[in-house]
């Protein structure tokens, strides 16, 4: 049995790409898409007509609504390759507006149910984990539209997310990695930070463990990652999002895996509920300089190609 088919055991195996003729040979459940994985995608040939067309199709239209629409055309096509959901992006820029955001889901949901989507089953929105964020997302899944929390780097985040009860959550390992790589420069020691020492994947089992003991229902999807070791550290995570690169490793290699996390090991230890209103959450995300950078630099990192496709399209 190679390490995908291993992993499968335990976890939900996601693919992290907007290049979906690449989805069929990892037969992953679901895939996660992000303008920067868009924006990649429509500058190879294979994926450039797409653009074509979207912008002859709704020209005269506002920007923003014709790349929702190359957004939603994405995602329909890997809806046709893949069994399970695909999560699609509102536009980062919006990151500290509630409003704006919750309307601009809707109308990717809209898109999406024009196309003979069943939105409840197959559609996730994507949403940065900002307060604004969390809170649309709180109020977006109260009407059935269900939400993937992404630029996620803190328990504080993920508790806010958990409280707010939406569907699931992206923590970004390889992210929380970076960071530390770089803040601890020449004294940074890789060996001693693999695996299950690894800050990204030590991250996501305080929440995994968290949320199991505390009996929340919000899925945790791990993401960004940076090597098959930080993935092997997380099997047993409800999902996991993977590059195809990294997927190509994990089915091409026979060597021995074993389960990392389990939900019921994690009901028994002592992790009391906690909780956060508005500012206590911004005081513990800014307490937290990792996250703060990180989100920080993840929204203008996916606000700036989302321009980069606006100039494209123009």
């Amino acid at each position: 049995m190679n390490q995908l088919d291993a992993l499968r055991q335990w976890t939900t195996v996601v693919a992290d790409t907007g290049d979906f003729h690449q989805l069929a040979q990892f037969k992953p459940r679901d895939a996660t898409t992000n303008p920067s994985l868009i924006l990649k995608a429509v500058q190879k040939s294979d994926y450039r007509p797409l653009l074509d067309e979207a912008v002859k199709k709704y020209k005269g239209k506002p920007m923003d609504e014709v790349i929702d629409r190359l957004l939603v055309r994405f995602g329909t096509e890997i809806l046709s390759i893949i069994p399970g959901r695909v999560s699609t992006e509102v536009d980062a820029r919006l990151a500290f507006d509630t409003e704006a955001t919750m309307a601009r889901a809707v109308r990717i949901v809209d898109l999406y149910k024009a196309e003979g989507i069943d939105v409840s089953k197959r559609l996730l929105i994507k949403i940065a984990s900002t307060w604004e964020g969390i809170e649309a997302a709180r109020q977006l899944q109260q009407k059935g539209i269900n939400c993937n929390l992404t630029l996620l780097f803190s328990f504080s985040q993920a508790v806010a997310c958990g409280a707010a009860g939406v569907k699931l959550i992206s923590p970004f390992v390889g992210r929380i990695y970076d960071w530390h790589k770089k803040n601890e420069g020449s004294k940074w020691d890789e060996a001693a930070n693999a695996g299950a020492n690894d800050p990204g994947v030590k991250s996501v089992r305080q929440i995994f463990d968290y949320y199991k003991k505390n009996g929340i229902a919000t899925e945790i999807m791990g993401a960004s990652f940076r090597n098959v070791g930080q993935i092997a550290a997380l099997a047993g995570c409800d999902l996991l999002t993977i590059s195809p690169e990294l997927l190509g490793e994990l089915a091409g290699s026979e060597a021995p895996f074993t389960r990392a996390l389990d939900p019921e090991a994690a009901k028994k230890l002592d992790l009391p509920k906690v909780s956060f209103d508005e500012a206590s959450f911004r005081f513990a995300l800014n307490e937290d300089q990792m996250a703060t950078e990180k989100l920080s630099e993840g929204i203008r990192a996916f606000a700036g190609d989302a321009v980069k496709l606006e100039k494209l399209m123009a």
